[in-house]
């Protein structure tokens, strides 16, 4: 015998041999124990009786409960799992790797062969499932593989690979059941820290669903289930289902072999999902509540809303969706929803451009005769609620803004249009406001978002979203270079600017006696919703529609004397009661529901108002909001006016569009299609927030001062006391000044590939800006003067320039640290 053959014979009969470093087997104990290398992830495999996980300890604490994780099938005549195999289990191993076979199961009718095999690349452990099925068969249901956790409060929740989460404490009752099309998820508990990310890998041809219930012995568990198909819902559309687990519905699969790869790895959560350093602001606070109320609203793939999937409903009337995503700051989440707002497209919109108001798992809701059983999109019963136009058109457009994905905006191009069109058509009497299909109060039909106050035919509340969208799509044309449209919206949104503005008495919506704009103008000519109606009055403002600073001082100073009488934490739909005729009996009496409860649904607009009035407001809504999130979690409707307690049963994602507000109108995040840009508004309170933000593949440090503003990439970083964009490429780095297209500075790199400067000044006379690395580097301007004489100064040399008929002009120079370039016309 070779002394190789020996060894190898005494390795493997020895009672307890290592399989490399972090993978061991006992064969006496038929068990095997794999580690990650930084010990934070281990596993305890169980051969024994039948095969299965036993333990899975993440940093040290074992998570598992009876019966651990195993796999299995479920068919009419019964269940069948590898914890009760029927074949002989070996164990080998070769190059590290451990496999496991001889795991059968099944009956007559179907027999289930599995090889497991397990090896550690980095620090993580791959899972490698390999399943033969040996006809093919109906399953009822599957575990590929099923997780046990020990009891609810294991993980708070888990982070799926679509963008959304899967929130523990509401699967209250046992059996309660939420169920997905996607397989990954990061599992967090955010007072130890520790987390928990499973990647699934599947061969193409096969789909992956996974499904969290309440265990009927109070365990935490999620199912991963791989089908040739994708699995439809059991009951309706339904993917939260109450004290049922089976929310799939019975799906066939196929002679042969499937393979499942998991990727697990242990998470040190704080780290990967940090906020930053938030002077100021709860930063903790700002992480679990956009990782929670945030991503709630996503209810599968291509669904993504803010009812969320405990109702399984979602508003297509609703403007903020993208804006969510921007503050999430997932690349899952913005996939998503790029692919939602397709479906819409194609599923929701009607021949005639109308979009459907509605997504719900089962008819009642709907108007009768709208409910499509197949895509559950419907009308809703309250009313036509024409703002679903005006919704698609933001939502495209400000997604658009994230994704920079050009092919993906040119196929939105037409169904924008025919939205836009549906509700432009809709101004009978050509004075520039669009109208309602509702015309009166009478009808006790609704035309917006509050479906249960009758808002009727001209609403300013729909029409201030007509203007934000005419105008988010001008840009968009422009960029697709149809400047024809473009100038056709732009003049639209004009002439609706100018007839908005004039008071009630000639026509507008501005009330001269109340110092407010109104919500409403009946057919008749009446006049409704002079009780100060935030969302419509912040909508104004946010929008731009109002540029008046009399008249923004004058709503912006009521509603905060209110406030503060009131002592409110967040701002209420409206101040003041609407007249009895004017609401259904829900809202009765005042303050009660949409007729005065505080909805922070629409606190984004008032955060956007206030951040350039008075940026103190501003914050002191945003710390409110952050406080109430600690003390239950934003897990609410709405909040009674008068306890200021949560109330409802549905949970609203729209919840966090406060914080998203501090996002994009505090420290100015504003991603555009071709660029990072950043447009602070900070308070001194602010001053030194430092965050990464990812952006189409790239990190971003974001670093803010109340004087100078940074943005810091891998190979450049950029300052300046201006609102700016950047976008490098290649050796390239393009500098947007004001984060707009009109003013640009290109830098190549020459040389030394970095490149970092501060730009101190750009007006109609002066460009200056200074280098802080050595290098060559050509400097070309876009935007100056055209055939216009400049002289460029740097390092005590001048030289005279000359733009071209296009107001650009290219020079070449050598920089060293605090180089300093003064470009003035002559």
């Amino acid at each position: 015998m070779t002394l190789k053959s020996l060894l190898f014979t005494l390795i493997a009969f020895s009672p307890f041999f290592c399989l490399g470093s972090g993978i061991k087997n006992d064969p006496q104990e038929k068990k095997i124990t794999i580690s990650s290398p930084d010990k934070k992830l281990s596993l305890i495999i169980d051969y024994a009786r039948g095969c299965f996980v036993k333990e899975l300890r993440i940093n040290g604490k074992n998570t598992l409960a009876d019966p651990g994780i195993y796999t299995g099938v479920k068919t009419r005549s019964g269940e069948f799992m590898a914890l009760k195999n029927s074949g002989k289990i070996s164990v080998s191993q070769n190059n590290g790797k451990i496999t496991v076979t001889g795991i059968n199961y099944g009956d007559q009718l179907l027999t289930v062969k599995e090889t497991w095999s397990f090896d550690i690349k980095g620090s993580a452990v791959i899972w490698n499932i390999n399943r033969e099925y040996s006809n093919d068969a109906i399953l009822e249901d599957a575990a590929f593989p099923h997780w046990n956790f020990s009891n609810l409060s294991v993980w708070k929740g888990g982070i799926l690979d679509n963008g959304g989460m899967v929130w523990c404490k509401y699967l209250t009752k046992p059996d309660d059941t939420y169920g997905v099309h996607t397989g990954g998820a990061t599992f967090w508990n955010p007072d130890s820290g520790d987390a928990l990310r499973i990647s699934p890998t599947i061969e193409k041809g096969n789909e992956i669903a996974s499904k969290f219930s309440h265990s009927k012995n109070g365990n935490f568990t999620f199912t991963q289930i791989v089908s040739p198909d994708t699995l439809n819902q059991r009951y309706d559309l339904s993917r939260f289902v109450n004290e049922k687990h089976d929310v799939f519905a019975p799906f066939q699969v196929k002679k042969g072999k499937v393979n499942l790869a998991l990727k697990l790895e242990y998470i040190d959560y704080a780290k990967e999902y940090s906020r930053g350093t938030l002077p100021g602001i709860d930063a903790v606070s700002v992480r679990e509540l956009l990782n929670t109320t945030g991503r709630y609203g996503v209810v599968d793939n291509d669904i993504v809303g803010a009812n969320g999937w405990l109702t399984n409903w979602k508003c297509l009337h609703e403007p903020f969706f993208a804006q969510i995503g921007m503050a999430v700051n997932d690349p899952a989440y913005d996939r998503n929803m790029s692919s939602t707002l397709d479906r819409e497209r194609d599923l929701a919109m009607l021949p005639d451009g109308r979009v459907l108001s509605r997504w719900h798992n089962a008819p009642g809701d709907e108007i009768k005769g709208t409910f499509n059983n197949k895509t559950g999109y419907y009308e809703a019963k309250w009313g036509y609620t024409v703002d679903s136009q005006t919704g698609y058109v933001i939502n495209a457009s400000e997604q658009f803004d994230l994704t920079g994905d050009l092919d993906w905006l040119k196929s939105h191009k037409l169904s924008v249009e025919k939205a836009l069109d549906w509700l432009i058509r809709r101004d009978s009497d050509n004075n520039g406001i669009f109208e309602m299909v509702n015309n009166n109060i009478s009808e006790k039909k609704a035309s917006d978002w509050l479906d249960i106050v009758w808002a009727s035919y001209e609403n300013a509340f729909v029409n201030a979203q007509m203007y934000e969208a005419l105008n988010l799509w001008v840009n968009c044309e422009r960029i697709l270079g149809d400047e024809v449209k473009a100038d056709y919206y732009a003049k639209i949104a004009l002439r609706l600017k100018t007839a908005f503005n004039k008071s009630t008495k000639d026509g507008g919506f501005w009330s001269e006696e109340k110092k407010q704009y109104i919500y409403w103008r009946d057919k008749d000519g009446s006049l409704h919703g002079d009780n100060l109606v935030t969302p419509v009055n912040f909508a104004v403002i946010a929008f731009g529609l109002c540029d008046d600073q009399t008249r923004i001082a004058q709503i912006l100073d009521q509603i905060e004397a209110r406030s503060k009488a009131e002592k409110l934490f967040h701002w209420p739909l409206v101040f003041d009661s609407f007249k009895r005729e004017e609401v259904d009996g829900g809202n009765w009496p005042f303050p009660k529901y949409e007729n005065g409860d505080i909805f922070p649904t629409w606190g984004y607009m008032g955060i956007r108002a206030y951040a350039q009035y008075n940026k103190s407001i501003a914050l002191k809504y945003i710390n409110n909001l952050l406080e109430q999130y600690k003390e239950d979690g934003l897990s609410s409707q709405r909040y009674s006016r008068s306890t200021q307690k949560g109330l409802g049963d549905d949970i609203l994602a729209g919840i966090s569009t406060t914080i998203t507000a501090l996002y994009r109108d505090i420290y100015g995040i504003r991603p555009k299609w071709n660029r990072m840009g950043l447009e602070p508004n900070l308070s001194s309170s602010l001053s030194g927030t430092d965050f990464s933000y990812k952006l189409r593949g790239k990190n971003y440090q974001v670093k803010l001062k109340t004087d100078l503003y940074e943005l810091q990439g891998e190979d450049f970083s950029v300052k300046s006391k201006d609102a700016f964009g950047v976008n490098r490429s290649g050796k390239t780095l393009k500098y947007f000044h004001q984060n707009k297209e009109q003013m640009i500075l290109e830098i190549k790199a020459l040389s030394n590939p970095l490149i970092r400067f501060e730009l101190k000044q750009w007006d109609e006379n002066t460009l200056s800006a200074e280098m802080s690395v050595k290098g060559d580097y050509n400097f070309q301007t876009k935007g100056l003067q055209p055939n216009e004489g400049y002289i460029l100064v740097s390092d005590g040399k001048s030289e005279n320039l000359k733009t071209d008929e296009k107001g650009t002009l290219s020079f070449n120079i050598n920089t060293k640290p605090g180089t300093k370039l003064i470009l003035k016309k002559s």
